[in-house]
């Protein structure tokens, strides 16, 4: 029997896009060898969030996150001022 789970994907920013690549290719490589598979959902978050929406946590990324299974969360460097979450 596979099981099929739903992932929030959010790498960040900084080095977090370059990390959550390589996890999401172990999870690709832990799927291909069993009968569990991953649907991944990217999503913005930190910095990345506030450079393309002015928003560091989008309402987008907060419904994917409660739809997911689990989330995957890369790395959050940037400073965020109160007025930006």
């Amino acid at each position: 029997m596979s099981r099929s789970y739903k992932l929030a994907v959010l790498p960040g920013d900084g080095i977090g896009p370059e990390v959550m690549a390589e996890a999401l290719r172990v999870l690709d490589t832990v799927a291909a060898r069993s009968s569990i598979s991953f649907e991944y959902n990217h999503q913005l978050v930190g910095g990345a969030a506030i450079d393309a929406v002015g928003k560091a946590l989008p309402t987008e990324t907060v419904a994917a996150c409660e739809a997911a299974s689990a989330i995957l969360f890369g790395l959050h460097q940037r400073i965020i001022a109160r007025r930006q979450l």
